[in-house]
């Protein structure tokens, strides 16, 4: 086991909204993710999600308020609560969550989630 850079693995690619993984931790996926504009509004419903800025500002929707995140902020989606990022100019950001999970929230649709 060695350390990861994250700002290193961030560099490696330039898409948003397309994950990639760069750990894992008892089943879950540790993610680098770069966020521009809004993503789709979903839930997920058997997993909760973590969200870590690293750099920029985004807003997370929910059905009730909205949650800012700048960086150094972290936020938990709940499982089953429908959200949707919104990306304040380029975002970088740390997504953690069960192996596997679409991030979309619908297999059909979601991105393929590399191992860089």
């Amino acid at each position: 086991m060695s350390a990861v850079n994250l700002y290193e693995k961030l560099a490696t690619f330039s898409e948003h909204w397309s994950p990639r993984v760069v750990s894992s931790v008892n089943g879950h996926d540790v993610m680098v993710v770069k966020a521009r504009g809004a993503f789709n509004w979903r839930s997920r419903t058997d997993t909760d999600a973590l969200i870590l800025v690293l750099k920029g500002r985004m807003t997370i929707k929910l059905p009730d308020r909205d949650v800012e995140l700048s960086a150094g902020e972290m936020f938990v989606v709940p499982k089953g609560v429908q959200h949707c990022p919104i990306a304040h100019g380029e975002v970088e950001l740390v997504i953690m969550e069960p192996a596997g999970t679409p991030n979309t929230g619908d297999p059909k649709t979601a991105a393929s989630k590399p191992h860089i």
